[in-house]
């Protein structure tokens, strides 16, 4: 079974919580609650994230504050921010937004379907990268069992097979993805992003090719998924 990704909803307002897992529930992915951004930080400890959606106007710890904290850390700075805001202030508000690492910035009261729209497209990109975990992990175990160059037996023959054909589901979904994104205008960010998820899908396919009887007597090096 494949996991769900967790979404973290942040807001002090429990209507608005409501409004956004009513809206994002047909993703069908895991929806998270925090009722504040110490609430939040909290949850970033222990949990991985598709995405953040991140209200600003909360008492304490506002939305930019928050983020702040969020893009300082290794392990969360990477997760992609949607801010959410009742007022608008103009550009120089919403320029503070994606100084403080958002990748979008949304007025409310927004349309329903753009959020779910916009979401979406950060949550395929965050499984496509779990995927590419997966098999950088399993090819690992094949480097380490199959020692330098090519890897014999039937045993692993067909693992590298299995491997190769797992990788190309991945690479057919990612191409797909990278296409619709070209199609509608997608964001700025989201673009990158898939794009540096087909260079680490480039990566591997050439280190899983060096596995190839044949293919030489080389160490194949395992890309880095950072």
């Amino acid at each position: 079974m494949v996991q769900k990704a967790k979404i973290l909803l942040v807001d002090d307002r429990p209507e608005n919580l409501l409004a956004l897992e009513a809206i994002l529930s047909a993703l069908d992915q895991t929806l998270v609650r925090a009722s504040s951004g110490e609430e939040a930080l909290k949850a970033l400890l222990t949990d991985d994230f598709a995405v953040i959606l991140l209200d600003v106007q909360m008492p304490g710890m506002d939305g930019f504050e928050t983020a702040a904290h969020i893009k300082r850390r290794e392990r969360t700075r990477d997760i992609p921010i949607i801010f959410l805001t009742a007022i608008n202030h103009g550009p120089h508000h919403t320029f503070r937004g994606y100084a403080a690492g958002a990748v979008d910035y949304i007025s409310k009261p927004f349309d329903p379907w753009v959020l779910r729209a916009k979401v979406s497209v950060f949550v395929e990109l965050y499984m496509k990268n779990c995927q590419l975990r997966e098999q950088a992990a399993l090819l690992r175990l094949q480097l380490e069992g199959g020692g330098k160059g090519t890897v014999g037996g039937k045993e692993s023959a067909g693992l590298l097979a299995e491997l190769s054909a797992r990788l190309a589901a991945v690479e057919e979904q990612a191409e797909a993805l990278s296409k619709q994104l070209d199609d509608e205008s997608a964001d700025a960010a989201a673009v990158a992003t898939a794009a540096h998820l087909e260079r680490k899908l480039t990566g591997l396919r050439r280190a899983l090719d060096a596995l190839e009887p044949g293919a030489g007597t080389g160490s194949a090096s395992v890309p880095s998924q950072n």
